[in-house]
């Protein structure tokens, strides 16, 4: 298999570049990984319910995994229902969030050939500790299928900018939708809401971070070393979203999956420094002034990105694939 090579962009303003050259690529042709799946029609066919365990098989092959998540979207994928998403407990605990000063300088040397501004992580300054409450997080992101459900139900004029025409691949259905606005997110956790009686939301930036770094703060959600197959990142070189849970060596202390890599996903918090630290004026800040934190990276962006402890947000462009997933707060029931 081929392997895409990247471009150093020490020293690069990103959003001065077009999208290609931000990703490090040429502006010609690339062969992307999985650009055919040999392994699709031997799996097509197969029931549903044994595809679904194929595409979070870690035995398999990534190539062999995605073969068995386009199958599944053609054929209807059982995980991702819209009117019951997968919930995830998550336990009350106390989160370390964000970054230590310290640590500031070695992952800008690291992330620096990726054009990545030192500021970008500083803004993950202080590391603090938070009290979270207990409460659920959906397994996946929500989907381009889920999506548009809640589009025919409601009218909603908020098309994601990626739907050529205004409809998803049907061989993406199961993959997160993406190119969503933060209010369209909300709106969609407000009216699932209505519809199952349930109280669902976007999970705040600290709660995000706590599901996928656990409670000892990890880089990432398996651990603090990168492993470009646990995630859908540039480094894995597939130039696409992926079928959720396709990449299960990224699955998270609590269960989650694709909270590195595949989309961005908003949180429900708006930019504000961490106590004791400063307001990061950076290209975010200065186009948009209070702008809405996402997290967790994407298959267009590097590493970096991807890190537990990063702080992003919905620049006007679109490199950015804006995507979203959803949280709950806990029943009475529960809560003891």
């Amino acid at each position: 298999m081929s392997h895409i090579v990247h471009r150093n962009l020490v020293d690069a303003d990103i959003n001065a570049l077009t999208d290609r050259a931000a990703m490090g690529l040429p502006e010609g042709y690339v062969e992307p990984r999985a650009e055919r799946l040999a392994d699709f029609p031997r799996l097509a066919g197969r029931p549903a319910e044994q595809l679904a365990a194929l595409v979070e098989d870690p035995s398999l092959t990534l190539e062999a995994r995605l073969a068995a998540g386009t199958a599944l979207a053609l054929t209807g994928d059982p995980r991702t229902r819209w009117d019951a998403p997968d919930m995830l407990p998550v336990p009350a605990g106390r989160a370390l969030i964000g970054t230590p000063e310290s640590a500031v300088d070695a992952l800008h040397a690291d992330s620096a050939r990726f054009g990545v501004q030192r500021s970008w992580v500083a803004k993950e300054c202080p590391r603090h500790t938070v009290e979270i409450a207990a409460f659920h997080l959906a397994k996946y992101p929500v989907t381009n299928e889920e999506f548009a459900v809640f589009l025919k139900d409601t009218g909603h004029a908020g098309l994601p900018s990626n739907w050529n025409y205004g409809r998803y691949d049907p061989a993406a259905a199961n993959h997160p939708v993406y190119t969503v606005t933060a209010e369209a997110a909300d709106w969609y956790a407000d009216w699932l809401s209505r519809r199952t009686g349930r109280r669902f939301r976007l999970p705040t930036e600290q709660e995000w971070e706590y599901a996928a770094g656990g409670p000892d703060g990890l880089r990432h959600p398996w651990g603090d070393t990168w492993d470009a197959a646990a995630a859908n990142t540039l480094e894995t070189g597939l130039l696409m979203s992926s079928p959720v849970g396709a990449f299960p060596g990224g699955r998270s202390w609590c269960g989650a999956l694709d909270l590195a890599g595949n989309v961005e996903e908003y949180t429900s918090s708006t930019y504000e420094p961490y106590p004791g630290g400063e307001v990061v004026r950076d290209d975010l800040y200065l186009r948009l002034g209070a702008y809405r934190i996402a997290r967790g990276g994407a298959f267009n962006r590097f590493r970096d990105l991807a890190r537990c402890q990063r702080r992003h947000g919905p620049y006007p462009r679109s490199l950015y694939a804006m995507g979203f997933r959803l949280a709950e707060d806990v029943p009475m029931t529960e809560e003891g």
